[in-house]
């Protein structure tokens, strides 16, 4: 055989493939397999949180309980102490419940509360300053109450720490992909925390008519955030697939389905919120 000397031929050690159809495959494969692996972990935590008994959650998280409300003077914020008690009356409708509750105030202007593991629940001022009624805030810590009764906090916990396995076993390369990848794992979750939320509401919707024997202004704090947040444009109805609460004119309208379903009345006098002033 002749041999020729010639050139090799041109794009010998090139993809046909475009560039950007090989990033494209290989950042969608990342995200396929973060989001694939994260699922599946977040139904094995879902599983297993259950099993985990409260007296152990509360063992292993009793240092996150916050302290007695006081300032760096010492003095202690009796609205804290108001909060704790409302806290406690509507706990003691769950009477077979492990934890001890406590209830602290988060200097924050959004209107929001949070449950932590081993009993620990944080009120935001921006929620107490919007709070028109007593009825309204026990509606609030019920809610909170039922992540507890459900196990949600611990869930949520998991959950993170799942996808910071997955992430973190990703490595440091592919900045984009690892960043997608956690987009779309954090929504693939989504779905299951606003079950959550309008399972706690609904716990919360319980304990309200137990302790009041109605369930007068359970919606009228979701009612005027809605009133609020109004537009007009049919944003929110997009907005609700990126949030992990079900739209605040939902949460009114499952409230008050929940009322009619079980016969409870919501037309009675409200309870005054007092909150005495730091």
């Amino acid at each position: 055989m002749r041999y020729e000397g010639r050139l090799p031929d041109e794009g010998i050690n090139t993809s046909p493939e475009h560039p950007l159809r090989e990033l494209a495959v290989l950042v969608g494969g990342f995200v396929g397999i973060a989001v694939l692996a994260t699922v599946v972990l977040a139904f094995s935590i879902d599983r297993v949180v259950p099993l985990l008994p409260p007296e152990l959650e509360v063992a292993l998280f009793a240092s996150w309980l916050a302290p007695d409300g006081e300032d760096e003077a010492g003095d202690v914020d009796p609205r804290e102490a108001r909060l704790q008690e409302l806290l406690d009356r509507m706990a003691a409708r769950w009477p077979d419940h492990p934890y001890t509750f406590r209830v602290s105030i988060l200097e924050e202007a959004e209107p929001n509360a949070l449950a932590f593991p081993g009993g620990w629940i944080v009120v935001t001022e921006g929620l107490l300053e919007q709070a028109e009624s007593e009825n309204e805030l026990a509606l609030v810590l019920g809610h909170e109450l039922g992540h507890y009764a459900g196990r949600d906090h611990l869930r949520g916990l998991g959950r993170g720490v799942a996808l910071s396995l997955v992430l973190g076993a990703m490595g440091r390369g592919g900045e984009v992909a690892v960043g997608l990848a956690g987009l779309a794992t954090d929504l693939t979750g989504r779905r299951f925390d606003r079950d959550q939320e309008s399972a706690a509401d609904a716990f919360g919707l319980a304990l309200l008519h137990a302790e009041y024997g109605h369930v007068g202004g359970a919606g009228d704090f979701f009612a005027r955030q809605a009133r609020a947040a109004e537009r007009g444009d049919g944003s929110d109805a997009f907005g609700v697939w990126f949030s992990t609460h079900p739209l605040d004119e939902d949460r009114v309208t499952t409230l008050e389905r929940l009322a009619r379903e079980r016969g409870w009345r919501s037309d009675a006098a409200l309870a005054p919120l007092v909150l005495d002033a730091r």
